[in-house]
């Protein structure tokens, strides 16, 4: 194909107004990619949501014209959006959220987040599962270039679908303007986390940030914290984030607890918390029983903030020997590692080189590399000879 920028349209209408880590990935790739020379972006948003999506991508065209409810939006996908594409001449689709319009000649390149659509249903409401899980092997048979956030997800997404599609593995990156080990000026995060709750300040905590659902487990870290409490007496459980589905387990956790006057519910917490948050914490907890990427260890690693995960996960592959790693699901494993964090009894030497190996993985860890790696699956997929939605390149999932 010619060299030049490449037409791209970029659909934007499935992030929320309180995003978590999908959200987020759109939001810092679209802002990137409106920055760079070699695209010429539109963006399809919500008709509500316009405002923003300007403000995100200043200077390039957002087309604020898909449906604010879901269902409409997934259907205006399929209908609507393949004639708005032939009529802007674009050159490749982007769908950040799974989906593509399925009857486009114009190639598509899909992200695919997670397989836990497959993996595990029950963590999710029946209806987006029934969506998601055909959307996923339509993307894999007939998408031009599929996008995984780790090498974890696209092995997984072989394991479960016939693969046609070209497919790259991009990690998230971290916004180091935001996430970092100093705070702004002396003072400023004791006052951040002292808003969010005065218990918070001059005590130990241990903090989870995430959308409260099942795949996160976030019952079992409150057993596990339950577990150790007494023998940490200033000790706090943070769990910031909103309520997923699902999330009325982690309410009966801390009821049985016993402990529920030292968990800190914070529900969503604006992005400027977040970070003075994880700064302020004895140690960042992420205990998912499974995740594409896992975003927030990520960016607990960018803050200097000890990290306790889960081995043999995507967060293994994002954090590696910078974190503490503990069997997904094992509760007992779990409470050691938070006695030991609350104990400050890791080795000084282990944890200097765990957080120093936290720097180097966020150095290389960047949203500009994240598209850079977007912006070659555009290229692959533009030179495609026939268009995603091709009818005839037929599959069915494996297993």
């Amino acid at each position: 194909m010619a060299d030049g920028p490449l037409r791209l349209s970029f659909d934007a209408t499935a992030v929320p107004a309180d995003p978590g880590g999908a959200g987020h990935y759109t939001l810092q790739l679209a802002s990137q990619l409106a920055h760079r020379t070699d695209t010429d972006l539109v963006v399809f948003a919500r008709r509500s949501d316009g405002p923003r999506w300007r403000s995100i991508a200043p200077g390039v065209e957002v087309a604020a014209v898909a449906p604010d409810l879901r269902l409409l939006r997934l259907a205006w996908e399929q209908a609507r959006l393949p004639r708005l594409l032939s009529n802007r001449r674009a050159e490749v689709h982007h769908g950040p959220h799974y989906t593509m319009p399925e009857r486009s000649r114009v190639p598509a390149v899909v992200t695919i987040h997670d397989l836990s659509f497959f993996e595990a249903p029950a963590w999710h409401e029946r209806s987006k599962v029934l969506v998601f899980k055909r959307a996923i092997t339509v993307a894999a048979r007939r998408a031009a270039a599929v996008v995984c956030p780790s090498q974890v997800t696209a092995d997984e997404l072989a394991r479960w679908c016939r693969v046609d599609a070209e497919v790259f593995v991009a990690h998230h990156g971290v916004d180091t303007a935001r996430f970092g080990p100093d705070e702004g000026s002396p003072g400023t995060d004791d006052r951040t986390v002292a808003a969010i709750d005065p218990r918070l300040v001059d005590r130990p905590s241990l903090v989870f940030i995430g959308t409260l659902e099942p795949r996160k487990d976030v019952p079992t870290l409150v057993g596990a914290f339950a577990r150790i409490a007494r023998r940490h007496p200033e000790a706090l459980l943070v769990l910031a984030g909103g309520a997923g589905w699902g999330a009325d387990e982690v309410d009966r956790s801390v009821v049985a607890s016993g402990m529920a006057d030292r968990i800190v519910r914070t529900g969503y917490l604006p992005d400027a918390a977040v970070p003075a948050l994880l700064r302020s914490a004895t140690a960042a907890v992420y205990p998912a029983l499974y995740e594409g990427f896992g975003l927030p260890a990520l960016e607990a690693l960018a803050c200097g903030t000890p990290l306790i995960t889960t081995a043999g996960t995507a967060m293994e592959e994002v954090a590696g020997d910078a974190a503490v790693l503990v069997r997904p699901g094992d509760g007992g494993d779990l409470a050691d590692a938070l006695d030991a964090a609350l104990a400050g009894s890791t080795p000084s030497g282990t944890a200097e080189y765990r957080r120093n190996r936290g720097f180097e993985i966020v150095a290389a860890s960047t949203w500009e590399a994240c598209a850079a790696r977007h912006v070659e699956a555009y290229r692959f997929a533009a030179g495609r000879p026939f268009a995603a939605g091709d009818a005839d390149r037929g599959g069915q999932p494996v297993g």
